[in-house]
């Protein structure tokens, strides 16, 4: 318990000269009780005296943390109340906001007003993951700082700076974020109902998005933003189709599966795999190579808007459900088919007959041949 007969001057000393943890936790919170109580009535002199203080404190109390839980709690403690004052010592600040214990640095680097954007730049290159975190959840940050933050490349910031809508994100670091995006189903739906993410990087981030996080983005999407969300979807899915449609150039797919072919490679395996990266043209020419039709029979029909199609050549060349379920979900780039149309396909697959598959691919060949003989 404090003495009543000493001044704080004279317990801050005695307790530095003891160098007890626990007594220079009690005075560093009377200590910082009565700075916050006066900050903003202090002249020069008095502010320079309380900022000696603190680093007094704080360095005895930070050589007894090492090895007393209790003095570790109470610099937590001290950052807590000190964070948020815009008088306090920016020495002090700018200590407890580099301490290795997140606990400790983590109010100062949240809410500090005393750290500049040349601090926090500093610490987002040098420090932790959990430092970047507490860094990104400021209620105001800079385009500058959030561009060092990202540069990091740690998708947990990522995540916080896309939840804080007082963090400006340059168009730099809007293209860091949708790199990440693409495998980060959260991030995407945070990063898509953005304000300031630009039109064409929104298009973008949706040109890549799975039905699953378009749907989700858009029963996210705040009002204001819905109409622009629903565009961008539908404009998205069109560039999609568009891509899908394109001319492709099949010599070197074609180069390739005839090797395979005739090393005796080519199976169900090869074509999985080649769904499975999306390597659009090997996987149409392994799928006519294993179904006997020709490229020009299969192309459409993975371009084609409608599915059940592409399940003919695919029941031709005797593959498996898992097979024909990759082969479908790699028709197009913006990502899986979605589950229940993925349950009718698959009854239809399975009701289907090799015999009546192979009468089909022959019927078309032949209607190709006639389409090619009158032209």
């Amino acid at each position: 318990m404090p003495n009543p007969h000493l001044s704080i001057a004279d317990e801050v000393q005695a307790a530095i000269a003891t160098g007890s943890a626990e007594r220079c936790s009690g005075v560093a919170e009377r200590v910082a009780s009565l700075f916050i109580a006066s900050a903003g009535n202090m002249d020069v002199e008095q502010h320079a005296l309380f900022a000696d203080v603190f680093e007094r404190l704080v360095n005895t109390i930070e050589l007894r943390a090492l090895a007393d839980v209790g003095a570790r709690i109470a610099l937590a403690e001290l950052s807590a109340q000190l964070a948020p004052v815009p008088q306090t010592p920016v020495t002090v600040i700018r200590r407890l906001a580099h301490h290795d214990d997140i606990a400790v640095a983590g109010p100062v680097l949240s809410e500090s007003p005393r750290l500049s954007n040349d601090d926090l730049i500093e610490i987002a290159g040098s420090c932790g993951e959990r430092h970047l975190i507490a860094i990104a959840g400021r209620w105001w940050l800079q385009e500058v700082v959030t561009d060092a933050l990202l540069a990091r490349r740690f998708p947990s910031v990522s995540r916080k700076l896309m939840k804080n809508p007082g963090a400006r994100i340059s168009a730099a670091g809007f293209s860091i974020i949708l790199a990440q995006a693409a495998g980060d189903p959260e991030l995407a739906i945070a990063t898509g109902i953005r304000a300031d993410l630009p039109a064409a990087l929104r298009r973008a981030l949706l040109q890549g998005a799975s039905e699953a996080v378009k749907t989700r983005l858009l029963a996210s999407a705040p009002p204001h933003l819905y109409e622009e969300i629903r565009g961008a979807i539908a404009s998205a899915t069109a560039d999609t189709d568009r891509d899908m449609s394109r001319c492709r150039d099949f010599g070197g797919a074609k180069l390739t599966i005839g090797q395979l072919r005739q090393s005796g490679k080519l199976n169900e395996a090869m074509l999985f795999d080649f769904a499975r990266q999306r390597r659009y043209t090997e996987t149409i020419a392994a799928i006519a190579e294993l179904a006997k039709c020709s490229i020009e029979l299969v192309r459409p029909l993975m371009q084609s808007l409608r599915s059940d199609g592409i399940l003919v050549p695919c029941k031709a060349a005797g593959l498996s459900w898992t097979t024909v379920a990759a082969i479908l979900d790699s028709r197009f780039v913006s990502g899986a088919t979605k589950p229940d149309e993925l349950t009718k396909l698959k009854a239809k697959y399975l009701e289907l007959t090799l015999d009546e598959a192979t009468r089909l691919i022959k019927l078309w060949n032949v209607r190709a041949g006639s389409s090619a003989s009158g032209a």
